[in-house]
């Protein structure tokens, strides 16, 4: 994806000869184009990541939450009407540009008192899971799954973690006891399932004017709600204020919905889990050793505090 595709999108949507410049390039290649005083992002969606049907549900709830006042991203139609565009084998879309300042970066949230932004970030998700749960997804809405076979079945969306191949024996079955165990206690659970954005991570969330602004919809699914807590939560597992981001995340969150410390607990060791399998493919990659020595860590630590909490 080079910048001959980018002049071949920008036509689409009537910005032929407009700047561009590359932002992003994760899951998607994330241009700033600029034409005049307006800025615009365009991606460039990763061949074969997501089908067509994820790709418009992902820009029609982006459209839905604009439209109700969330600051977040919308997506804006090419000249036949249309969010998303084909070229070749390359899906492209475009959006508003989003104003503010990432909260953080990694572990760390440089804005603001950081219990006072893990309060906002609470209120916020649980506006985004109220607006979410008002719209119901339409019939031809699809997107992954991130309930229980996704997180502990036989083949989990990222990964059979217990094969590892860094896990020591003791480690291995020490997860596959953890598995076994916390699928029962999730089934077991009447968790709050819908559409989740799934990586409101700090990098995804920005400081606006007095309120919080949301980015990078890519992995949004469908998935408990306490997931969502879990994934903005468990970068601070090591910080010495954990406890006190927990419980402001929790405050915000139930100030609109009610929520479960307990069910927050087991979702901050399944998100855990999840990274395990995650970095499987990816520990080639420049820091990927360092990234899954953290991640086993953190995800073994978890385990052993959950199972002591627990009779056999």
């Amino acid at each position: 994806m080079t910048d001959p595709v980018v002049q071949q999108a920008l036509p689409l949507w009537g910005l032929q000869g407009a700047d561009f410049s590359l932002l992003a390039q994760r899951e998607n290649h994330v241009y700033a184009v600029r034409q005049g005083t307006t800025k615009y992002a365009l991606r460039l969606h990763r061949p074969g990541y997501r089908t067509t049907p994820e790709l418009v549900s992902e820009l029609d709830w982006m459209m839905y939450l604009s439209r109700q006042g969330l600051h977040v991203p919308a997506p804006i139609p090419t000249h036949d009407g249309s969010y998303l565009a084909k070229l070749g084998t390359i899906h492209a879309s475009l959006l508003t540009w989003l104003d503010g300042t990432p909260i953080g970066e990694g572990s760390e949230i440089s804005e603001g008192s950081p219990t006072q932004i893990a309060r906002m970030v609470g209120r916020e998700m649980a506006r985004l899971h109220d607006l979410t749960d008002n719209w119901g997804c339409p019939n031809a809405f699809v997107r992954p799954n991130w309930t229980a076979d996704a997180l502990l079945g036989e083949n989990p969306l990222w990964g059979r973690f217990w094969e590892h191949p860094h896990l020591s024996p003791d480690q291995k079955n020490l997860l596959l006891k953890t598995r076994s165990r916390a699928s029962r206690d999730l089934h077991a659970l009447e968790a709050d399932e819908g559409l989740i954005h799934a990586d409101l991570l700090t990098e995804n969330i920005l400081l606006w004017n007095d309120g919080l602004g949301i980015l990078d919809f890519d992995d949004c699914a469908i998935g408990y709600r306490s997931f969502e807590l879990a994934t903005f939560l468990l970068r601070y597992l090591e910080r010495r204020d954990f406890p006190d981001l927990r419980n402001a995340l929790l405050d915000g969150y139930a100030a609109r919905r009610a929520i479960s410390a307990e069910e927050l607990d087991l979702m901050l060791l399944l998100r855990a889990l999840t990274y395990v399998g995650w970095i499987i493919p990816r520990l080639n990659e420049p820091g990927g050793e360092t990234r899954s020595k953290r991640m086993i860590a953190r995800a073994t630590g978890l385990a052993n505090t959950y199972l002591e909490g627990r009779p056999s």
